[in-house]
């Protein structure tokens, strides 16, 4: 390479470089939009709504909340897949639409590829809440009815390809049981059908069913987690109840479009991790039946992997379609 080559490629790395840097301590210059692929009202828009007033105190600029729903998450995941990469259109990403769908069907509006991790924030366990007309108090009076009435009952879900959908499969398979699955544009409008005993059964998240389960709308049977959850410290765990090794967790993430650029998306991480550390975020998270869990961009992606495969492998073993 001539010396007069090397001047200028040295120059034209520096520029983009210096360029970058001013771009991220200028941003965010407006209003950045989460979108979130579901409707008001379950796990995943209450932890955008977590997130978004102390991101905005942070980062010095409003925190538009757009709701997406449909599509079972693909809506909402195509659009900001397509968004401009500047950081102003971010995407909070559900666990079992970020790595369940991509099994579900080869003709996605977008790819894994075309968002990157910014960072983890929430993760929840997931509860197994009945209606109080299942003649059923604990997880194996549950299971025994199942058994007896094979078909009878119905179970709700935020959606084809939805955790709610693949961990109810999944209990089923292990539990060798049969529930008629009715599909709904997430958390909101299926629990309103359990509440009102249309349908019987919903495996989620506690932001979902925290408050019904204490006030004994519905009944709690079980937490398919390591540990108890606070908010309803009365429902034990699954291995407690009798169902060894059932656990279903649901995270949380945010993510841009691919090609942000790589300071606008390390200003963005930092400014979740301070925003979700702050003591009041704290309170509100335990209230809604939420944990935070932070993770940088590297930590996230390498979830995503990893849980890309498992939930590969158990969507195809279950015979889980989108349909």
């Amino acid at each position: 390479m001539s010396p007069r080559r090397h001047i200028l490629r040295s120059l034209l790395a520096t520029t983009t470089l210096l360029g970058g840097l001013a771009a991220a301590q200028v941003y965010p210059a407006k209003p950045v939009t989460l979108v979130v692929p579901n409707p008001p009202g379950g796990f995943v828009d209450a932890s955008a709504r977590l997130l978004s007033e102390p991101l905005s105190r942070v980062l010095g600029q409003s925190i538009v909340v757009d709701n997406k729903g449909g599509g079972s998450g693909n809506v909402a995941y195509g659009l900001v897949a397509r968004a401009n990469p500047d950081g102003y259109t971010l995407l909070t990403s559900y666990s079992a639409y970020h790595v369940g769908n991509p099994a579900l069907s080869p003709k996605l509006p977008w790819a894994q590829k075309d968002l990157a991790p910014v960072a983890l924030v929430t993760v929840a366990t997931n509860v197994i809440a009945v209606h109080p007309s299942v003649p059923a108090n604990t997880l194996s009076e549950f299971i025994a009815y199942l058994k007896a009435n094979p078909g009878k009952l119905s179970y709700a879900s935020q959606g084809n390809g939805s955790l709610s959908h693949i961990g109810t499969e999944m209990f089923k398979g292990q539990t060798r049981t049969s529930m008629v699955h009715i599909p709904y544009r997430g958390s909101g409008p299926a629990v309103q059908d359990v509440l009102a005993g249309q349908v019987q059964v919903f495996i989620t998240t506690p932001p979902s069913v925290m408050g019904h389960i204490q006030a004994g709308k519905l009944r709690g049977l079980a937490v398919a987690g390591k540990a108890r959850h606070p908010g309803i410290p009365n429902v034990p765990t699954t291995d407690e109840a009798g169902l060894k090794g059932f656990e279903l967790e649901a995270w949380v993430g945010i993510f841009a479009p691919a090609g942000t650029p790589p300071e606008v998306v390390a200003k963005l991480s930092s400014s979740i991790k301070q925003a979700m550390e702050q003591p009041e975020t704290k309170t509100r998270a335990n209230a809604a039946g939420i944990e935070i869990r932070y993770l940088p961009p590297e930590a996230l992606d390498a979830l995503v992997k990893r849980e890309t495969t498992f939930w590969a492998k158990t969507i195809r073993e279950a015979g889980i379609t989108a349909d």
